[in-house]
């Protein structure tokens, strides 16, 4: 089962190798044969998950800060520069795969008509290859190759399939995101030499008793590295002028998987490894996460394009998450672990919709729309559902995410945690006000004559919004087994904080 394990990973990389041999003509072959593979990774994704959730039920809590992996594959990969491939499961990695295989699987179905399907799928099965690498491994120095890949594959396809300034949007999200890695190496490159044991392994490197002196500058360095994905203040302009010049799969890839990379790095290696440096700088954080919270809402409700109303969103609803990091127990942390899912699933459906109503309005602009719900119900249906989920609907994803989030943040022993949190609260009116503007606008009132007849739901289009449908809600009237199941992660992390 192990080896099986990897196949998460490297399905995707098999399968731009096995398409590079289908020729260009054939694109209904590609297209098929690359929606089949994305399938089959989803379901090895759900299975895997079964597994690895029975596997914890049947066994008792972990205690200490030990990691329960499971499926383990571990073996010397570069000797001499003591890299090992570790590849291995627990809850949060593998939930964050099954989120990954759905944004790959629904953003192929979503570029069925996009020009030159070969390489496009192509370079969305990289992206996948290089998350899911980034949520199963366990070797640092593994774990930073797996990540580099993302910013690298992001240009070249906003730079090869979007629109607008897509190269200087593609250039400036490749910096952005090259400059966080590159804090982040330099620390993981400082940890191995202080650790003294000769070893990249997250599981080892845990153990090691760093001194508060070295968390003291190191831990700034992780988080923020990772942080900046997850576009934390100020490090968060890369984002909505990516989003606005990426094509729809980007977009849904970027906001629902590729900034949660940011934030599982900021939980997973810096909070985890540098617990010290965590309880010291952590209240200092939440002071950038108030920009996140309180002014990217106010920022969303000026803009008319749905990409950057959507990107901005994005940017606040990340902050929660980073709001629930920075709060550090173990409510909020699970909260934080929650809206990584959640968010994800609601950006996915968000981007999903807006690229259905492009491809046939041909504009993003909310003040040239109108009554569009006439027209392509299901849709405006799907939009409505991601807004109310980014509001906090209960019955939906959002409020069983963001609940233990305020919970946890209110109850911290730092009083600007309580202040921002307080603030996260009132911010929903924010969010209220620009989705249902948007959603006001470009839905309701008396249709524009020039959209009376716009093509009908595709069933690939279906599909995608079924998909979505079913996880979001599934997610809110059913969240206990989650929430359990995401314990047996986090235990460990926040023991590790409490040493």
């Amino acid at each position: 089962m192990s080896a099986v394990l990897n196949l998460i990973w490297l399905m995707p990389v098999l399968t731009v190798f096995v398409s590079m041999v289908i020729p260009r003509q054939q694109t209904q072959t590609i297209k098929m044969f690359h929606a089949i593979s994305a399938l089959a990774n989803l379901m090895l994704c759900v299975f895997f998950t079964v597994k690895i959730y029975g596997l914890a039920l049947s066994s008792e809590m972990p205690m200490g800060n030990a990691l329960q992996l499971q499926y383990l594959t571990d073996f010397s990969w570069l000797p001499v520069l003591n890299i090992r491939f570790i590849i291995g499961a627990d809850a949060l990695s593998i939930l964050m795969c099954v989120l990954a295989s759905i944004i790959v699987f629904t953003g192929i179905l979503m570029s069925w008509d996009v020009e030159r399907p070969k390489e496009f799928f192509a370079m969305i099965q990289v992206l996948g290859a290089g998350v899911f690498g980034v949520f199963l491994s366990f070797d640092l120095f593994l774990f930073m190759i797996f990540y580099e890949v993302e910013a690298l594959a992001m240009y070249l396809m906003i730079a090869g399939w979007g629109t607008g300034r897509k190269d200087y949007a593609g250039k400036k999200l490749t910096l952005t995101l090259a400059l966080g890695a590159a804090f982040a190496l330099v620390a993981i490159i400082a940890m191995y030499f202080e650790g003294g044991i000769g070893s990249w392994d997250i599981r080892k490197l845990a153990e090691v008793q760093f001194s508060n002196q070295f968390q003291m500058w190191v831990f700034p360095l992780l988080f923020i590295g990772f942080a900046i994905s997850g576009s934390l203040f100020p490090f968060h302009n890369w984002s909505p002028d990516g989003h606005s010049a990426a094509p729809t799969a980007v977009s849904m890839f970027a906001a629902g998987v590729m900034m949660k990379m940011g934030t599982y790095g900021c939980l997973r290696v810096a909070m985890y490894l540098m617990p010290e440096g965590a309880k010291f700088w952590l209240p200092y954080i939440v002071w950038l996460v108030l920009f996140n919270v309180a002014v990217a809402g106010f920022i969303a409700i000026k803009h008319k394009d749905l990409k950057y109303i959507i990107a901005y969103s994005s940017i606040a609803h990340l902050g929660l998450i980073f709001l629930g990091l920075c709060a550090a127990n173990l409510l909020s942390i699970k909260g934080a672990s929650l809206q990584m899912l959640s968010h994800g699933l609601l950006t996915g459906l968000f981007f999903a919709c807006i690229g259905m109503i492009y491809s046939r309005t041909h504009t993003r602009m909310v003040d040239e729309m109108g009554g569009l719900m006439k027209v392509i119900p299901l849709i405006g249906v799907g939009f409505v559902i991601a807004g109310f989920t980014g509001l906090g609907l209960p019955g939906l994803s959002g409020f069983a995410a963001e609940l233990p989030i305020f919970m946890g943040s209110l109850t911290a022993g730092s009083t600007m945690v309580q202040v921002v949190a307080v603030l996260a609260i009132l911010s929903i009116t924010t969010t209220a006000v620009y989705v249902l503007q948007a959603t006001n606008k470009m839905l309701s009132g008396p249709l524009n004559p020039k959209f009376g007849n716009l093509p009908k739901t595709t069933t690939p289009e279906k599909i995608v919004l079924s998909i979505y449908f079913i996880c979001i809600f599934g997610m809110g009237l059913f969240p206990g087994w989650i929430s359990n199941f995401l314990d047996t992660s986090l235990i460990p992390i926040f023991a590790g904080m409490g040493r």
